[in-house]
């Protein structure tokens, strides 16, 4: 019975991926013809995959009351477009919402009038590029641990320009453990903290405990 419960978690976890995925590749090609509409099929879908889905991030005695996720509404003025600064390439090991870490490459950053960010590679198997960032609205409307902005081995991809990353910050959005410390989540390190307040993407989850909007991880 063990065996039978893992490997269907394992087949459900692939179609949760697979469903981000391609719900990524609906946004990028109906971004290009209305940003906003296609910010709106996202957020609809998410609440879909929250409230209905057996891989939800949220705890499954959540999800009978889930009325959707909170969001700033859609604000052309945080959609950028930007070069990857090429910077040699450094290992971090990036800490995690529990306490170990996950290793990545840091081999770029991103130039944007709200600040300079910090481009990682997952440094493991399959890789990935990997944007997440804290700003002034960590730990207030935001979860202290920051967002996320890209982690594209899990589907999360808003395209490219050319050589120009497609950076919309309205497609900002939490780690999973934001919703359940049971997640292992790697989070924003010091280099990706912004000073200014990005209010564009998710807002805190309304049922999150103080501990879970007020972390803010290492210094």
């Amino acid at each position: 019975m063990e065996a039978v419960t893992s490997g269907r978690s394992y087949l459900e976890l692939l179609d949760y991926r697979r469903r981000v995925m391609e719900l990524y590749a609906e946004v990028r090609a109906l971004r290009e013809r209305d940003a906003g509409r296609a910010h709106l099929r996202w957020r609809a879908e998410r609440d879909l995959l929250f409230g209905r889905h057996p891989q939800s991030a949220l705890p499954a005695q959540e999800r009978a009351r889930f009325r959707g996720l909170a969001y700033h509404e859609y604000d052309p003025a945080f959609a950028f477009s930007a070069a990857v600064r090429p910077l040699r390439e450094e290992r971090y090991d990036v800490p995690t919402s529990t306490g170990g870490v996950i290793p990545f490459v840091r081999f770029g950053a991103v130039d944007l009038p709200i600040g300079a960010l910090e481009v990682f590679w997952l440094d493991a198997y399959g890789g990935g590029v990997f944007l997440p960032f804290r700003d002034a609205t960590s730990g207030h409307t935001t979860y202290g641990g920051g967002r996320y902005l890209l982690d594209t081995a899990k589907g999360a991809d808003l395209g490219s320009e050319t050589d120009r990353l497609i950076l919309d910050f309205n497609f900002a959005y939490h780690p999973s453990c934001h919703y359940d410390p049971q997640w292992v989540c790697p989070l924003a390190p010091p280099a990706n903290r912004l000073d200014v307040a990005i209010e564009a993407g998710e807002l805190v989850y309304p049922g999150s405990s103080p501990h879970e909007l007020a972390w803010r991880g290492p210094a």
